[in-house]
């Protein structure tokens, strides 16, 4: 690796003008750096600018699904419910790249195909669809963790002469559903929010369920003028609450076990809880409901109950009510009146556990023997998550070595944000990057960035790289936090993405940090303090392998 000074077209590139990017490069460009954030999309946004189907809105409220650090867009912005729906935070998004001048540093419709490293002149060379190359120092990916769809492996998906869409594709011009039948195949976190949007339009609706969800319901009230100041009076206060807190939510951590407290208390505080909404109910009722299975299946059959209570028809209550697993065994999605979308009369849940999806053809969905005629079918199927950005790019780092084949029998990386082999090249939410609210993490882990680009340039260091050794290390934590989860032992069976379950040979490890967003963060500060020695190979003998 060469020390000599070589011009390059910019100091940093950042992929993607999502909330990532913009964070990313509006600190860059505080310690000097000059920067360009790339995106293939026609627009800002992100997975907000990908993700426009029927219903998408966070599942995080709104004074911690935003940034703290600008006071000018703290002030100026205002929102309207506790849960903004996707149209809102993109235009949340653009307020931010406006009024923080950061448009004159981004460039849309610039798709990014290969980044190639050259150890020589210690520069990534970017190509961008379409053939133009661009140089810098520092690679950054803000691509994110939930933009690159995956169809149903289902034959026959391109006999289908309805309209097929999948969530994460969803036409701009939107989808006429109006009196259609309309058939929805994949329950996450998409579909959930899908159902009870467009089942009051449709003419008919099949929901074909392979596995249920335990879905913490919610309300959404709109943000009144004195929360919206009391907010903007006490934001500093929110986000240091939020920014310690393992789910990185403004919440009070509960203080007891499950198993600590009496039948009628434990009912107590579940009821509670569950009439406040969403991660609160994950989050403030126990302790432990995470990391004991006693307890989890505690509240696995408080939710139980409380779909038997809502669903009408008896037979649907069961099939909506999961028994494979425990609550926590997979992501936690918020719902936003699901169950009681399955009490209109046109809306058909149809259980393909027990009879399997055989094919898609021309006229609809084939389930055994039974065919369900559809205009519409909708694939909410979900993602490639975490990694599915980055191993479909092709970004060849030291030697010629792919990122996809370094990760091919597993996922190795320092704190998920840089990897052996690949010097200067920085992730923002990369696997294995903590199980949280993700606007968190996202404007943490750019400030994180900013300062050691600055410490590295101060002091001379050619390359942020991690060692070897800190792989290693961080691959057995991420193991340990998760083994400590239901998720370990519920995940598989759960199909969970955050165990790489969703994507057929995917390696089956843990996608997401378990141990808390604060325990990550320290470990991040401690990497600080240590002067990135981690992140240091070129000091180290464990720069290569022998």
């Amino acid at each position: 690796m060469t020390s000599d000074k070589v011009v390059t077209d910019y100091d940093s590139i950042v992929i993607g003008a999502g909330f990532s990017g913009l964070a990313i490069l509006h600190h860059l460009r505080e310690i000097g750096q000059r920067t360009l954030a790339v995106d293939g999309a026609a627009g800002i946004g992100g997975t907000w600018w990908i993700n426009r189907y029927p219903g998408v809105r966070t599942d995080s409220e709104y004074p911690y699904y935003s940034f703290s650090f600008s006071k000018e867009v703290r002030e100026e912005w205002t929102w309207s419910e506790r849960y903004p729906t996707g149209a809102e935070v993109l235009q949340y998004l653009n307020f931010v790249a406006d009024r923080l001048d950061l448009r004159k540093d981004i460039r849309l419709g610039a798709f990014v195909e290969r980044a190639v490293y050259d150890e020589t002149a210690n520069v990534w060379t970017v190509h961008l669809k379409g053939g133009e190359t661009l140089t810098t120092k520092y690679l950054i990916s803000g691509m994110g963790v939930l933009s690159q769809p995956i169809w149903p492996s289902i034959p026959g998906r391109e006999r289908f002469k309805g309209q097929l869409v999948h969530a994460a594709r969803w036409p701009h011009d939107g989808v006429d559903l109006k009196g259609k039948r309309v058939g929805l195949i994949g329950l996450g976190a998409s579909g959930i929010q899908i159902v009870p949007t467009i089942a009051p339009e449709v003419g008919e609706f099949f929901v074909f369920q392979r596995q249920p969800n335990f879905i913490v319901e919610t309300n959404n009230p709109k943000v009144t003028d004195a929360e919206m100041r009391r907010v903007r009076e006490t934001y500093d206060q929110i986000w240091e609450r939020a920014a310690a807190h393992p789910f990185g939510v403004d919440m009070v951590p509960a203080e007891y076990s499950a198993l600590e407290v009496s039948p009628d208390e434990r009912e107590r505080i579940f009821e509670s809880k569950w009439d406040e909404g969403g991660f609160h109910f994950a989050n403030e009722c126990f302790n432990d409901l995470a990391t004991n299975h006693e307890s989890s299946e505690l509240a696995s059959e408080f939710i139980r109950k409380k779909i038997r209570q809502i669903v009408k028809d008896p037979a649907t209550a069961e099939l909506l009510c999961p028994k494979d697993y425990s609550f926590n065994g997979k992501r936690v999605p918020t719902g936003f009146r699901y169950y009681d979308a399955f009490n209109l009369p046109h809306v058909r849940l149809v259980d393909v556990k027990t009879t399997p999806i055989t094919e898609i053809t021309e006229a609809g969905v084939k389930v055994g023997d039974t065919v369900y005629e559809l205009d519409v079918l909708i694939c909410a199927t979900g993602f490639d998550a975490m990694t599915g950005t980055l191993t479909n790019v092709d970004i060849v780092g030291r030697d010629g070595q792919v990122l996809r084949d370094k990760w091919a029998g597993g996922i190795r990386s320092n704190l998920g944000i840089s990897m052996n082999g690949f010097p200067n090249l920085l992730l923002s939410l990369g696997p294995q990057t903590p199980y949280s609210n993700l606007p968190v993490p996202i404007q943490l882990g750019a400030q994180w960035m900013a300062r050691a680009i600055d410490y590295f340039e101060r002091n001379g260091i050619p390359a942020i790289e991690a060692t070897l050794e800190s792989e290693q290390w961080w691959a057995q934590e991420v193991d340990r936090a998760g083994k400590a989860t239901v998720m370990y032992s519920e995940g598989q069976k759960a199909k969970a993405w955050f165990f790489g379950e969703n994507v057929p040979g995917k390696s089956r490890q843990f996608q997401v940090y378990m141990g808390g967003g604060q325990v990550y963060q320290q470990f991040c500060r401690d990497a600080e303090a240590d002067g990135y020695r981690s992140f240091r190979a070129a000091d180290s003998a464990e720069a290569r392998p022998s």
